[in-house]
Parts: C-alpha cells; sequence; structure tokens
C-alpha cells in the first residue's frame, strides 16, 4: 500500500447518479485504506442516488442542474466555485456525465475514470452501457478501465493509469460492465493514493508517478 501523509487529500466529488464510486471511496476511508478529505458532493440530479451516500457520511452536498444555467460557462462556474471554496485540492468525477469546462485554477487538478482504454471507445456519448456495447460491437478482446486528468474535451487528458479487462465470447454489456467496474474499484483509489503521496506529476502532458 502506498504510504499516506499525515494530512488527508482534500477533495470534491462530482456525481450524476447512483453513487457506486464515491461509496467505494467512502468505504476505503473508513477502512483505512485511503487518506482523503471530501469536502463538498455535487451531483448533477437531484434525485441522484449517491446523494444519499454523502448525507450519510455527514459530508456537504449541492446540486447544480444543466438547465439552469444559459451557458456551459455559467455551469461550470457553478460547480468549481463550490469546490474552490470548500478548499479541494483536487476534483473527482465518480460518475459524472456532464460536459463541464476546466477553470484555470483547477487545470491538472480534475481526475475522471472512463470504462474502456483511452483513446479507444470515449468521447461524446460513450457512457455507462454504450461503451460496453460499442466494445462487444467491435469484437475487441480486451478493453478496461482509465483514469486520467481532465481537461475541455470529452475523455480527454493525460492518462494516469489503465487496468485492462478480458472480454470474454459469452459476454453481455451487463456482465462486461461489471468486470470493469471491478478493476475501476481498484484502479481508482489507487490514483487517489498517489495524488496524497503527492507521488504524481506531468510533465509535456504525460503522466510521471515516481516510486516514493
Amino acid at each position: 500500500m502506498t504510504p499516506q501523509p499525515d494530512n488527508p487529500l482534500p477533495i470534491a466529488i462530482l456525481i450524476s447518479g447512483r453513487g457506486r464510486t464515491l461509496q467505494n471511496f467512502l468505504q476505503r476511508n473508513n477502512a483505512g485504506q485511503l487518506n482523503i478529505d471530501i469536502r463538498l458532493v455535487v451531483s448533477s440530479h437531484s434525485d441522484a442516488g449517491g446523494l444519499r451516500y454523502s448525507r450519510d457520511a455527514n459530508v456537504p452536498t449541492l446540486v447544480v442542474k444543466r438547465g439552469d444555467y444559459a451557458t456551459a460557462e455559467e455551469f461550470s462556474e457553478a460547480i468549481f466555485a463550490p469546490c474552490r471554496d470548500a478548499g479541494a485540492r483536487y476534483v473527482v468525477m465518480a460518475g459524472f456525465i456532464k460536459h463541464v469546462l476546466i477553470p484555470d485554477v483547477f487545470t491538472d487538478r480534475v481526475v475522471n475514470i472512463h470504462p474502456a482504454l483511452i483513446p479507444d471507445f470515449c468521447g461524446q456519448g460513450f457512457y455507462g452501457h454504450h461503451v460496453h456495447e460499442a466494445v462487444l460491437a467491435s469484437g475487441a478482446k480486451t478493453t478496461g478501465c482509465t483514469v486520467h486528468f481532465v481537461d475541455n474535451d470529452y475523455d480527454h487528458g493525460p492518462i494516469i493509469m489503465q487496468r485492462t479487462v478480458p472480454v470474454l465470447d459469452d459476454d453481455t454489456p451487463d456482465r462486461l460492465a461489471q468486470r470493469v467496474f471491478e478493476a475501476e474499484l481498484q484502479a481508482y483509489p489507487e490514483v487517489l493514493r498517489l495524488l496524497a503521496a503527492g507521488r504524481i506529476t506531468i510533465d509535456d502532458h504525460s503522466v510521471q508517478i515516481s516510486k516514493s
């Protein structure tokens, strides 16, 4: 396990749905397997199931709906300004499916996980089961997940970590999705541990992970 610093990493988490990734973070943090301080959870939907996990954990929550804002800039400001005010060092997308513009203050400080091996099966419209259906339709024998820094393009930005998952002959989108999600449950917390330990840097758009 990556050694943890004394001070937990302050983060904000963005969700849109069931919040299984948020639940994973909370469980691992409570078990001492992560060293994060979740300052705020922002949801793009008021009925997102994941909000119950943050409320049960007494984490402040905020709902920011895209339809309430005339422009992408206003929507993004409504999300990131509270994250900044909460003292979040990183913003962590956890099943957040809305496109946002990254403000300069959060350049290289927003991370996301995608359920495929970027640059394959990614971009606008590739989320959830759409990804796994496309993987199966392509005949690919390998897929996986990608944790990456976020820029202003869909599923784009410096790649931090990838985990591969085999595609089996009898796979359905549901079975493949579950196998990929099991890889996500391991990869995403590992990236947060590396960030908390200060072991991740970016050099000319390439992520470097130090050994200590």
